[in-house]
């Protein structure tokens, strides 16, 4: 008899605990997606976080293989392939996991640091109200509507949307590494940027990107064959989008030769680079562009059996091996070495 008794006593402690978990939500914060966050600015009236102390545990982004695309200045469409993983952006708990006409199945996670995401169309939420989630933590199977795979995400502030690219970048998945400070303004908040990566001058800008994210290299520079292999081969799927690498004047943009469609870029303090292959140039001779911008789809044009980009890095008229500025299994920049460019005009060769 004490025995049901302590079966039934246990069982009843699991339901309050599950009930109070749930219960830290109003009834419209568990039903409505733009809701104030109680008790945000109660003490103040502005606070900030500092993206540039994060660790990579620390963040996530939505769909790590997706390709992102801002939608109407607030809203992220990231598109992958059926079956991906959702993951939280930041550790918090679940404010909303449920089916909301016109949003699909919707989950909202209230984070620590004072934001809100919002995850929408998914196939299949895998979190309750209430659940506390980490960075990374899968949440969510992408969904989509008419044949399309892919996630809807937004962040917000106090119920608002925001521009996600103040926080993230969403070519590179990367965060900002940058001190914002969100204000309240009547019944808005103000975004401010008050340390870290601010707002970019044209001129020695470090921003920096790989070419082509999520790329796995095919053929190294070297000797290939008896003969030079004059840049690195580096593939995903096909049309897939190629990124300028550093700010810089397109100098070329045309079919040439073995390269198929070329696209040439001069940087600063003599520094080129070649993307070529492509099934499609999205910029013209003379055009500026801006590191991470899209400047051509992936192809198989000139001599080439598969579709791939392949990438040349040029000093000065002088070839250079893409990898002493490049970690390609990491896909991404050596930032110290690119800063130490920027400085001295000189990259190592070794």
């Amino acid at each position: 008899m004490k025995l049901i008794n302590l079966i039934i006593f246990a069982a009843c402690i699991v339901i309050m605990t599950s009930a109070a978990k749930e219960d830290d939500f109003t009834a419209l914060e568990r039903q409505q997606i733009s809701i104030g966050t109680p008790g945000l600015f109660d003490h103040s009236e502005a606070f900030s976080i500092d993206f540039g102390g994060y660790r990579k545990s620390d963040y996530s982004f939505p769909l790590p293989v997706g390709k992102a695309e801002v939608k109407g200045g607030n809203e992220l469409e990231i598109t992958t392939k059926k079956g991906d993983a959702v993951k939280s952006m930041f550790a918090g708990v679940v404010r909303i996991s449920k089916h909301i006409s016109g949003h699909g199945n919707v989950i909202v996670v209230r984070h620590n640091n004072g934001l809100e995401t919002v995850y929408s169309k998914n196939a299949e939420n895998l979190v309750k109200v209430g659940d506390k989630v980490r960075a990374g933590q899968t949440i969510a199977i992408v969904g989509g509507e008419g044949g399309h795979t892919f996630l809807t995400f937004y962040i917000m502030v106090n119920g608002g949307k925001i521009n996600p690219e103040i926080i993230i970048h969403p070519k590179s998945h990367k965060l900002t590494r940058r001190t914002l400070m969100f204000k309240r303004k009547s019944s808005n908040v103000e975004t401010v940027v008050v340390g870290g990566d601010k707002k970019q001058s044209d001129k020695n800008s470090e921003a920096a990107y790989y070419p082509l994210p999520g790329a796995k290299v095919i053929s190294a520079y070297g000797r290939r064959g008896g003969r030079t292999h004059t840049g690195v081969d580096i593939k995903t799927t096909p049309n897939d989008n190629i990124l300028a690498a550093f700010d810089g004047e397109v100098i070329m943009s045309q079919r040439y030769a073995a390269y198929g469609n070329l696209i040439k870029i001069r940087h600063e303090k003599g520094l080129e680079t070649w993307y070529s292959h492509n099934s499609k140039n999205l910029v013209q001779a003379g055009d500026k562009v801006k590191a991470g911008q899209v400047i051509a789809l992936t192809g198989q044009t000139g001599r080439a059996t598969t579709a791939h980009l392949h990438f040349e890095l040029h000093l000065n008229g002088t070839r250079l091996n893409p990898s002493v500025l490049f970690d390609h299994s990491g896909n991404s920049v050596k930032m110290s070495v690119y800063k130490s460019f920027l400085k001295t005009g000189k990259i190592s060769r070794k």
